[in-house]
C-alpha cells in the first residue's frame, strides 16, 4: 500500500515510532441495503472502505475520496455514525501508527454509480457488495465494530454517533 507523501515526511523525522492519525471509514450501503466491501490487499480480510486523512481536508469530503480511489464508486456521505481508536497497528517495516477512526454512513450517488464497483487500486484484491444477512466469513474485526455502529445508528439517528463515554 502506498504511504502518503506527508506520513513519508513525518517517518523520517520520527523513523518508526508511534504515530497518531487521522483515518476515516465507510459503511456505503446501496438502494437494495447491501454493503460495499473490499478485501485488503494487506491482510486478505473483507472490509469497509478506509483510509487516512490529507492534510487539512475535511473528513467527509477524504471518505467520499478513499472510496472512490479505492473502488470507483462515488458517494454521497449522510452521517457520522462512529468515533473510535484503533489498537496501536505495527506494520511488518517496523512502523507503528493509532487511529482515530470517524465512521460515516454513505450512498452511492446513482444505481449506475453503485454498479460501477471494481478494484480500482492497490489497496484491495476484490471489491464487491454483500447482503447484511450474507457477510463473508473473513470479516475484519474492525469492520463487524463499525457495521454494528452504523446499523444502530440506522435503527436510531436520534441517539448519534457511536463513542465511548
Amino acid at each position: 500500500m502506498p504511504i502518503p507523501e506527508f506520513v513519508a515526511a513525518l517517518r523520517s523525522h520520527v523513523g518508526t515510532g508511534l504515530l497518531w492519525m487521522p483515518g476515516v471509514s465507510g459503511v456505503v450501503i446501496d438502494d437494495a441495503g447491501r454493503l460495499l466491501l473490499g478485501r485488503r490487499a494487506d491482510t486478505g480480510q473483507w472490509a469497509i472502505i478506509s483510509g487516512i486523512l490529507e492534510p487539512g481536508e475535511d473528513p467527509a469530503v477524504g471518505l467520499a475520496r478513499e472510496v472512490l480511489e479505492e473502488t470507483g464508486v462515488a458517494v454521497r456521505v449522510d452521517a457520522l455514525t462512529g468515533v473510535t481508536v484503533t489498537p496501536t497497528v505495527e506494520y511488518p517495516n517496523g512502523d507503528r501508527s493509532q487511529y482515530l477512526d470517524l465512521c460515516f454512513l454513505c450512498r452511492p450517488v446513482s444505481a449506475d454509480a453503485a454498479a460501477a464497483a471494481h478494484v480500482a487500486d492497490d489497496e484491495s484484491l476484490a471489491v464487491d457488495w454483500f447482503a447484511p444477512d450474507d457477510l463473508p466469513a473473513d470479516l475484519a474485526a474492525s469492520t463487524s465494530e463499525r457495521l454494528g455502529h452504523a446499523l444502530g445508528y440506522l435503527a436510531d439517528p436520534t441517539a448519534g454517533p457511536f463513542f465511548v463515554r
